[in-house]
């Protein structure tokens, strides 16, 4: 007879058995504008969608030991972060040229004489929540408008969240349809699939940089003498630290200590995707991004490519993150990236 026991953190297995996950939650809260992703009672990450970001995001976002791996900043405060780039919020998806309006660099400090040269991405709806042992799913729809209220895009959007272990990881399945017309996505560095992460996973500087305090008051500080940062890039091809930018890459690491325990973030990009391997628009001081349709800037010109979504067609876009304890081997992200690139 097949049998398991587990107990007090121990794990027994016989006859090929493991323990089941822990179940994953999807919990909505419509008039909050957020939908809670939970492993059992921890908050794993929040799906919002509040008026003042000008786009739908996953934030915060946390490791397992609830260790959060994106930062505060323009949502809370936290004591030592940047207060740089507003608009880079969480993990996000957009871009900066479409049909000629910036997407990407859209926030709450674009002064009103300006507002249209921007782009919106409004939250429409929650298709699906479905929670489960081990993975939960999470279906939302939303609109890229311009200032005028056009919709260029319709989004649909399919969330996977899973738990292997201790590790975490979303898969983002993305589709754009243009709704009104043809859509260029004109060659720009500024996309697509990104996260802005903590303090402790930028990566060390000497420069001197504008950090807040624990009431939000901004001060410049010698970063010479802040021992927070920890962060360290690898790619997929070997290439590591502020070297990453605008090489090509199946995947890339992001590892670093927060509150004394080692993390690790990897975006994957998908074989079916425009532009695979992507290009990288990850930075040391915390965006940490995958460009699939930006390629001139990141190849000095040599390439170009300038995407289009005839009207009434669509296009889709796969990106998994995994959260992980510790600092996984390439051997281990491998084998990851393998079973991403077999999905569909």
């Amino acid at each position: 007879m097949k049998k398991i026991v587990c107990t007090m953190g121990f794990i027994v297995v016989f006859a090929g058995m493991a323990c089941s996950q822990p179940r994953v939650n999807i919990e909505l809260k419509p008039e909050e504008k957020r939908v809670d992703v939970r492993v059992g009672s921890d908050l794993f990450t929040s799906y919002i969608y509040p008026g003042n970001i000008e786009k739908p995001v996953l934030w915060p976002v946390m490791a397992d030991g609830q260790l959060e791996v994106t930062r505060q900043f323009p949502l809370g405060v936290k004591a030592g972060e940047r207060t740089d780039h507003p608009h880079h919020v969480g993990v996000w998806f957009n871009y900066g040229d479409v049909n000629g309006l910036d997407f990407w660099n859209n926030s709450e400090a674009i002064p009103a004489e300006k507002a249209e040269m921007y782009g919106t991405i409004f939250h429409e709806t929650v298709e699906l929540a479905e929670s489960g042992k081990g993975v939960g799913r999470l279906t939302t729809t939303s609109s890229w408008k311009d200032s005028k209220g056009k919709t260029l895009l319709g989004e649909t959007t399919e969330f996977t969240f899973r738990v292997q272990g201790k590790t975490r990881i979303i898969d983002r399945t993305a589709t754009l349809k243009a709704v009104n017309g043809d859509v260029r996505i004109t060659d720009n560095k500024e996309g697509m699939f990104a996260i802005r992460v903590a303090r402790e996973l930028e990566m060390p500087t000497n420069e001197k940089l504008q950090l807040t305090d624990a009431h939000g008051q901004v001060t410049t500080v010698d970063a010479s003498t802040d021992k927070t940062p920890s962060g360290s890039y690898l790619s997929s091809e070997g290439i590591t630290d502020d070297a990453v930018w605008s090489t090509r890459g199946r995947w890339m690491k992001l590892s670093g200590v927060i509150n004394g325990q080692p993390v690790a973030l990897v975006i994957f990009d998908h074989p079916a995707n425009a532009g695979y391997p992507t290009y990288w628009h990850a930075r040391g001081y915390g965006l940490f991004s995958a460009n699939s349709l930006g390629l001139k800037v990141f190849s000095n010109g040599k390439e170009e490519m300038n995407f289009m979504i005839d009207n009434g067609n669509s296009a889709t876009f796969r990106y998994r993150l995994a959260v992980f304890p510790g600092n996984p081997a390439v051997e281990e992200i491998e084998k990851m990236a393998q079973e991403f690139g077999n999905t569909i």
